[in-house]
């Protein structure tokens, strides 16, 4: 597997879009108000990308007249929007920047929805972008190149429309969250620190992943080849993008300074990534709230069992709290599969908390 080969294939599966039948210039095609979404371009190094600003139903309906009176579509410039100027001329708004999964483009599948689960009653601006290669943005994508798109969104958000990053949530899906980790590492190592990181459906790293991972949920990739150790080895060894999460997401917990609100999201019935990726993930960023981690995976797994509160459903929720003010949370919900998970209500609670100031400690409880 070289390198071009794992860029065309499933993985970041670019090309599979329905451009051909829908325009992203239009968004109200989805449900959205006219201009309640403002379609921009972002530069991201030498290229350009797609992205989306999201009002919220309450921002729109107190500015709905200026709003409505606009010539819709994508907007050259993205300074002179309305939308844009409520955005940044709230020294309170809130804003998630919420990055997608592979294939497809921003509005594809279930992503507008998602958009409106966080939006339509709530006073929560969203910003989402297709990477590049994706959609209409242009380039092909990598590991470098979609957390540079990443950084370059998050960036445009705190400087040109002023959101300070306490005020910012990221958020990603599927391959979303480890771009996500990757943008959150960038800044943690500057010592910039968000209200919250929230990952759904996330996994470790894309060698681990490979070995369980089935396309669209049936279609095997290296499963076959575990009963083989030694020649799964040898094929994880080709694969260039890594995309190491759960190291990113432990040192991102090491960088953190101030307040930190990580949040792993999934769901038991995910048919294309396997709910123990998220336990990977949290084993990573818990270990590394304390000074010597856990090699034993029975001594650790004690350790969390006294953090976490089962359901009759076998869904479960651990939390571990640590100096200086960094809470972890991990979540597994009965249903939502792969991409539907992304409906769920805690994902909005997920966001809710990240914006409080004083978040609930869960008391583990057997229920």
């Amino acid at each position: 597997m070289n390198h071009s080969l794992q860029n065309a294939s499933f993985f970041y599966a670019h090309r599979l879009n329905t451009l051909f039948w829908h325009d992203l210039d239009k968004p109200e095609y989805w449900g959205f108000a006219k201009n309640q979404v403002t379609p921009f371009t972002l530069t991201s190094g030498e290229e350009s990308l797609y992205a989306w600003h999201v009002l919220p139903l309450r921002s729109f309906l107190g500015h709905e007249d200026r709003l409505q009176s606009g010539p819709g579509g994508h907007c050259s410039d993205i300074t002179t929007a309305e939308s844009f100027k409520i955005l940044k001329e709230d020294a309170e708004a809130q804003l998630v920047i919420s990055f997608h999964g592979n294939a497809g483009h921003i509005a594809q599948g279930l992503r507008t929805e998602h958009f409106h689960t966080l939006t339509d009653t709530s006073t929560i601006h969203i910003l989402s972008l297709d990477y590049r290669g994706y959609g209409k943005s242009t380039g092909s994508p990598s590991e470098l190149g979609l957390i540079q798109d990443g950084v370059a969104m998050v960036d445009w958000a705190i400087n040109a429309a002023g959101v300070s990053p306490d005020r910012i949530v990221i958020l990603g899906q599927s391959l979303g969250t480890a771009v996500t980790a990757g943008v959150v590492e960038d800044f943690a190592a500057r010592g910039v620190e968000f209200a919250g990181v929230i990952l759904i459906a996330g996994f470790s790293n894309v060698p681990t992943l490979l070995s369980s991972y089935k396309g669209a949920g049936f279609i095997p990739v290296l499963s076959p080849l575990r009963p083989f150790p030694p020649l799964l080895r040898f094929f994880q060894g080709f694969i260039v993008d890594k995309w190491q999460s759960a190291s990113r997401l432990a040192e991102i917990v090491r960088l953190t300074r101030t307040r930190l609100r990580l949040t792993l999201i999934h769901a038991k019935d995910d048919l294309e990534i396997p709910c123990h990726e998220s336990d990977a993930l949290f084993k990573f960023a818990a270990n590394a709230t304390v000074d010597q981690g856990w090699d034993d995976d029975e001594a650790f797994l004690s350790w969390k069992k006294q953090r976490t509160t089962h359901y009759k459903d076998e869904s479960f929720v651990s939390i571990v709290t640590a100096e200086p003010n960094i809470v972890i949370r991990q979540e597994l919900v009965p249903r939502g599969g792969h991409n539907g998970i992304m409906l769920s209500a805690a994902v909005p609670l997920a966001v809710m908390r990240a914006f409080a100031d004083k978040p609930k400690v869960l008391i583990p409880v057997e229920q």
